[in-house]
């Protein structure tokens, strides 16, 4: 079996895509979540009066146990699987981490009226300067709201969400990007202990007043997962890993051999296929953030489903740039349903899909338990010590 590694033997290599929010239906605890009758995949599918996404249905999309709505392929030309998520939560990194082999059992902490008054105090102190808002809000609407104040004021705005996050937005010409940066790490350093936030996000903007745009500059500071986990390994063992989008800030460097952050959905799939053609061994690993960022969130399923069809139109170029050993990984880390009431992210399961040459067609591996069997399975494969958590199902689908 070609994932047997012997001593001398080259690297193998693993495209793994995330397409950030995009889940399909809701798991048995959902309702513990807040969320009720959710599917972010059918309900978009609905909402668009279907979708063109023939693609990933040929591999299987619609072959998944629990999917609905999707048509079936009569002979899937990949292997399929819903995961479940073992870990207490609904974000980016919990979902993430959880792939990797990391099982968060006590959720990040979260803010929903906004932080106590010793977290603001220390950092307003730190920074020298007054802050504006701290509330939970849309990243669009609140410079909407506080642009005007923040530029007349230079003081920067502080807000959170549904996800364990301290989100810092400024004008790039009131606070330079360098500058907020820097609150963005003296925040990371007060926020710790029992207000150990996953992520302190900068969040640069641009423009006049009622015209504010935010920019590409984003910026995260994440906390890094326990050790060890599918990165920790592959940095151990010299398998390059190649991070592409926001997986670096997600993992906090961790494991990362080359991080290439990304615009946008479509600018990562072109830096997915320049990977493909450049790096020839190890694991590149990809999360489009558009689908929540920009769709989600905003609860904007027109344009979500728009964003499906892309990548679907994207798939044959990707499945062409590979190698005859290669393996690719279509998954997702949580739901985040554009027909949902409010702006949270869903408690969902998620899609995977497996391609590849050497992959058995028509393969359903049914419910699984965890994300982690995706990080499992890459450990079999790459040779790697086993996770904590999570079964693999390389031996089910390679022929």
């Amino acid at each position: 079996m070609i994932y047997q590694k012997e001593k001398g033997d080259t690297v193998k290599r693993a495209i793994w895509i995330v397409l950030d929010s995009v889940g399909m239906g809701a798991m048995p605890d959902s309702e513990q979540y807040g969320d009720k009758n959710v599917n972010t995949i059918v309900h978009t599918y609905n909402a668009s009066n279907g979708l063109d996404l023939k693609n990933m249905i040929q591999y299987g999309l619609g072959n998944i146990e629990g999917m609905e709505t999707l048509p079936k392929a009569e002979m899937p030309k990949g292997s399929f699987a819903r995961l479940g998520e073992l870990s207490k939560g609904k974000d980016t990194t919990t979902g993430h981490w959880e792939m990797v082999g990391v099982y968060t059992k006590e959720p990040f902490p979260t803010y929903p009226n906004g932080f106590p008054k010793e977290v603001m105090d220390a950092f307003e102190e730190a920074i020298g300067t007054k802050t504006l808002g701290n509330c939970t809000a849309s990243g669009t609407a609140i410079i909407e709201e506080l642009g005007e104040e923040h530029v007349r004021t230079g003081y920067p705005i502080i807000y959170t969400s549904a996800d364990s996050v301290f989100q810092i937005a400024a004008h790039e010409e009131v606070i330079p990007l360098e500058r907020l940066y820097e609150m963005c790490e003296i925040a990371r350093k007060i926020l710790s202990g029992k207000h150990e936030v996953a992520r302190v996000i900068a969040r640069p903007f641009i423009g006049a007043v009622g015209s504010f745009t935010r920019t590409p500059n984003r910026h995260d500071y994440a906390i890094s997962p326990p050790a060890p986990n599918l990165l920790t390994y592959c940095e151990e063992a010299k398998v390059p890993v190649i991070a592409v989008g926001k997986i670096e800030d997600i993992f906090n460097k961790q494991g990362v051999s080359v991080a290439i952050h990304t615009k946008d959905n479509s600018d990562g799939i072109k830096t997915t296929l320049e990977c493909m053609e450049k790096y020839k061994e190890g694991l590149i690993f990809t999360n489009l953030v558009d689908f929540d960022m920009k769709w989600g969130h905003r609860r904007n399923a027109e344009a979500y489903g728009k964003g499906l069809e892309a990548f679907d139109a994207a798939l044959p170029q990707i499945v062409e740039a590979m190698e005859e050993e290669d393996l690719l990984i279509i998954t997702a880390d949580h739901g985040c349903d554009p027909t949902a009431p409010g702006t949270d992210h869903t408690r969902e399961y998620v899609p995977l899909l497996v391609i590849g040459n050497l992959v058995k067609e028509g393969t359903n591996l049914g419910t699984r338990n965890s994300f982690a069997d995706i990080g499992q399975t890459l450990c079999t494969y790459f040779g790697l010590p086993s996770l904590e958590i999570g079964e693999s199902f390389l031996e089910n689908i390679m022929k």
